[in-house]
């Protein structure tokens, strides 16, 4: 061999503060029993270190010395001693001493230049050099040093140096030793050319790896081998497949390493089709016994949703590892299997292969991620007591679920542990820390987590962030943003999602718009995240003409809705009674494959039923194949709002029968469908039930449901005993159901009481005045009216306009006693004066008690004409098509006159009407409604003595 020209580049020289030396007097490096192991066996692969140092014949000398100087010393007079007689085994003897004393620099001189090498001795040389302290960086400034001095080395001294240059990142060395290579002409054997490929992998570019195996003129076994994992470790994975089908085409057999490698990278990519091609090579070339092979198979199959075939390759293993049973109880358990992982995990355990940690944090992962977050409390104690300290993995997955219990005192315990167990220093403990005091509501000491955390990752900041944006701390949450970004940290999607969250939620859409245009200013693509985080906190919050709106935004610019964004415009549909618009939002739903959904399919419901078609609602919810208990409590409230009280209850034993255990909200919907319909005895049952039967402790909606149920049949004396007994502060919910029973009942000295307390408790509410202003009205107490009236003009509290409307043809029309009035007015009246004398033959009386002015009978009627909702349902009955239900929205309750008029009207007419009184339907057809007239016992219209007043100020439109 050529003596290689001098290299230039070499990395500056460790040897000006030499390491300390090893005084392990009478030790023997692993590298010295491998040698006489070799000289005793004369196979360099298969030797074994001797049992005693009894075996270290000839070697003696070496042994005996006591000091580095005699070491050099005995060198000295090997150097002088004729070569032959200075054997390998006294190099490898001598090399060892200089380990065992510190010289690693004489050490490697030996190595280098002393005696025959194979790759056999270089890996065990290596291991003993790091372990005794030695820098490899030494390792290259010596063999610099021999090259320049003209020192010839062979391919397995080069090999292993290039290994060195490809771990330590020497990038100029590396390339200097090729270039001398192929200036020189020198012929490279094949670990030559994989060292070469694993080089340019690590410290270039794949590319230059790649470009050197195609160079090759002859690929062997070994150099295609390396490719493709040089391949891998750069997470080209498709290169790496390419490259394993060009590998099976030139009739080259991959190694079982390899074929794992890939293996894995088909499950990186979604290539399921070609991982099945690769366990069809595994099979042909009788290699399924591998145990490496068919762990690689059964993780691959797992992450391509494919549990049977992983399932076929595991109980087909004849010898599994833990490594078997952890892949395939891994697959179980992200794929929701959970019944199933147990299983293994006993059968595991029975076949006496004992779990480790990985196991263990398999169980709790995957516990975590399909919802059991009580279950992982319990693996965790069971891993304890069978001896296992959780790791930071562990206690990852115990801190989310922790966050999803809300049990903020255990995840305190935890964080304990954590510190304990100096586990703070793990990015993602700290991350799993500050998102579970952020889901706690705990953002002081989130915020004390994420300050104490040395490396923080875009995770902990994006947590406290929205942490403080959900709280509408949105100063604090800006003031992060521009730290995050000085730290260097670059916002990413889920950053700003958070924030539009935020301020939708907190009814700032324009501040929520803002930062969606942020985004786009910033690189970044609005998702569905984005425009659903901002439609669904405007449905939240009532905004639901602005979320329907920005779904059509969404849409303009590409963005397909996902089941949220569906289920947040079917509840916006829901709020403004839109039924057409929710029809097409189900039909986009359907499209999509989302009416399966639990959320998707439970704001159906919803939307039938506060869109006035409970008879859909209902036909959806009997097709629903896994009825939760939200859709269950959707249901039986849908029959409560249309005062089908007995249909509601008979839903709640078809409920039970099903296995389903109720929660505080059915019981709402229950005692809500009582009081609609009346049914006292009913109530009563059902309330007490909660405690006694089912460990439900009443909230404050559960008492006010009892209060108005009491009160609307008359019992004002019991409802009044049963608020003083309450173990709860009544609430403006409270005294408002009392308020209504006292205006209905004419009870004027509860009502008293009641409106004290509402104007203390909601001052700037105008129902509470109106309400008191009707009773004195009907008590014909004009002074006490005005005195009402002169109390809001001093607290100043306008009462809201009264408003109906219907829609048609995609159009909505609205009725109103101010305001313009409707283009076809002349028509509506026109059409109304038609149908009072056929109302009135059937009979039909205008109830004039409804108007509470000192007017004469006639003007009375006038006015009650006038009434918005007979304005709606008259025009329905003009425009809408024979048969097809009418559908009106009022902003208030209906009064006397208008339900008994609306009854007439379905009669006449033949016709259908449903009428939304603020949140309860009525469904009037062939005269009768389904409230069975118990809407007389309701509280009364909030605002009806305004109507009267608006229309009094208005005399030209009452006809």
């Amino acid at each position: 061999m050529e003596i290689i020209t001098p290299l230039q580049h070499l990395n500056p020289s460790l040897l000006q503060n030499p390491l300390p030396y090893n005084k392990y007097k009478g030790h023997y490096t692993i590298f010295s029993l491998l040698r006489v192991a070799e000289t005793s066996s004369q196979s360099p692969l298969s030797a074994s270190p001797p049992a005693s140092s009894s075996s270290f014949q000839g070697l003696n000398d070496f042994s005996e010395l006591s000091s580095l100087n005699s070491i050099k010393l005995m060198h000295a007079q090997m150097i002088k001693m004729a070569k032959k007689s200075n054997s390998d085994a006294k190099m490898v003897s001598l090399i060892s001493s200089y380990l065992e004393f510190g010289d690693f620099r004489s050490a490697v001189m030996v190595f280098f230049v002393g005696f025959a090498r194979n790759y056999l001795y270089w890996n065990t040389f290596l291991e003993e050099f790091k372990s005794l302290g030695g820098n490899p960086y030494e390792i290259l400034e010596i063999f610099g040093e021999l090259h320049s001095k003209g020192v010839i080395f062979d391919s397995k001294v080069l090999t292993v140096v290039l290994k060195l240059c490809a771990n330590l990142m020497d990038l100029w060395l590396g390339l200097e030793i090729h270039a001398c290579l192929i200036k020189r002409g020198f012929n490279l054997d094949v670990y030559l050319k994989c060292a070469l490929m694993n080089f340019y992998g690590r410290c270039w570019d794949i590319d230059d790896a790649n470009q050197a195996f195609y160079e090759m003129p002859e690929r062997e076994v070994l150099p295609w081998n390396e490719a493709i994992l040089v391949n891998l470790r750069s997470e080209r994975w498709v290169k790496a497949l390419l490259l394993f089908r060009d590998l099976h085409f030139s009739y080259v057999k991959a190694n079982s390493f390899t074929i794992a490698k890939v293996l894995q990278a088909c499950g990186k990519v979604g290539a399921l089709d070609e991982g099945k091609q690769i366990h069809g090579y595994v099979i042909r070339f009788a290699l399924e016994s591998n145990i490496l092979i068919c762990n690689s198979l059964i993780s691959m199959y797992s992450k391509h949703n494919n549990l049977e075939l992983a399932r076929a390759v595991f109980d087909s293993m004849e010898n599994r590892s833990l490594s078997s049973w952890n892949s395939i109880i891994s697959g179980y358990t992200a794929l929701g299997g959970i019944n199933d992982a147990r299983k293994l995990f006993h059968e595991m355990e029975s076949s006496n292969i004992n779990p480790d940690i990985v196991t263990w944090n398999c169980l709790l992962s995957g516990h975590f991620l399909h919802g059991s977050c009580q279950e992982v409390l319990t693996i965790l104690r069971q891993m304890q007591v069978a001896g296992f300290k959780p790791n930071s993995s562990s206690v990852t997955s115990v801190l989310q679920a922790i966050s999803e219990l809300g049990f903020s005192n255990f995840g305190k315990e935890i964080h304990g542990y954590v510190i304990r167990n100096r586990l703070d220093s793990d990015i993602y403990v700290g991350t799993s820390l500050v998102d579970m005091y952020v889901k706690n509501d705990d953002l002081t000491n989130a915020q004390h987590v994420f300050e104490s955390m040395k490396n923080r990752n875009i995770f902990a900041w994006n947590s406290l962030i929205s942490g403080y944006s959900f709280k509408g701390r949105f100063e604090e949450a800006l003031q992060l943003l521009n730290g995050m970004e000085k730290e260097g940290i670059k916002p990413d999607l889920v950053t700003y999602n958070g924030l539009v969250s935020g301020y939708s939620m907190w009814g700032r859409s324009k501040e929520a718009l803002a930062v969606i245009h942020q985004i786009k200013r910033s690189g970044l693509t609005p998702n569905v995240v984005s425009w659903t985080s901002l439609i669904s906190g405007c449905s939240r919050k009532g905004n639901y003409k602005d979320a329907l709106e920005f779904s059509i935004q969404m849409q303009q610019e590409g963005t397909k809705p996902n089941p949220a964004t569906i289920s947040s415009l079917l509840q916006a549909c829901a709020g403004l009674s839109l039924l057409q618009k929710g029809k097409e939002i189900h039909c986009l739903s359907i499209r999509n494959g989302f009416v399966e959904d639990v959320f998707v399919a439970t704001a159906l419901i919803d939307m039938y039923s506060k869109c006035g078609s409970l008879k859909s609602a209902y036909e959806f919810f009997q097709k629903i194949q896994n009825k939760t208990l939200a859709s269950w409590n959707c249901i039986i409230m849908g029959f409560a709002i249309y005062s089908q009280g007995k249909k509601a209850i008979s839903l709640f034993d078809e409920m039970q029968g099903a296995g389903i255990q109720p929660d505080a909200i059915t019981f709402t919907a229950l005692l809500s469908s009582c009081k609609h319909s009346g049914l006292i005895d009913e109530g009563w049952k059902y309330f007490d039930s909660m405690s006694i039967d089912y460990n439900i402790i009443p909230t404050i909606e559960h008492y006010s449901c009892m209060v108005d149920l009491l009160g609307r049949t008359g019992y004002l004396d019991e409802a009044w005993d049963f608020i003083q007994a309450m173990p709860l502060a009544p609430d403006a919910t409270i005294w408002g159901a009392l308020l209504g029973s006292c205006r209905t009942h004419e009870n004027l000295e509860l009502a008293k009481i009641a409106a004290k307390n509402l104007f203390r408790l909601e001052p700037y509410n105008p129902a509470n005045y109106v309400l008191m202003m009707n009773l004195y009205a009907i008590l014909n107490r004009w002074e006490d009216v005005e005195h009402i009236r002169d109390l809001m003009d001093a607290v100043g509290v306008k009462s809201g306009h009264v408003w109906s409307w219907i829609q048609i043809n995609h159009r909505v029309h609205l009725f109103s006693a101010v305001g313009k009035p409707h283009p076809d007015e002349g028509e509506i009246y026109f059409e109304l004066y038609s149908l009072i004398p056929a109302m009135k033959n059937l009979g039909y009386e205008p109830d004039i008690n409804c108007v509470y002015q000192s007017i004469n009978d006639v003007e009375k009627e006038k006015v009650l004409l006038a009434h918005s909702e007979k304005l709606a349902i008259t025009y329905g009955l003009i425009k809408t098509k024979s048969g097809a239900p009418i559908r009106v929205i009022k902003n208030t309750r209906i009064c006397s006159d208008c339900h008994t008029a609306a009854k007439y009207m379905s009669l006449v007419r033949s016709s259908e009407i449903f009428l939304k009184d603020g949140a309860r339907f009525h469904h009037f057809r062939e005269g009768k409604c389904s409230c069975n007239d118990f809407w007389w016992i309701q509280a009364a219209s909030v605002a009806e003595a305004q109507e009267n007043y608006e229309l009094r100020q208005m005399p030209s439109r009452k006809g």
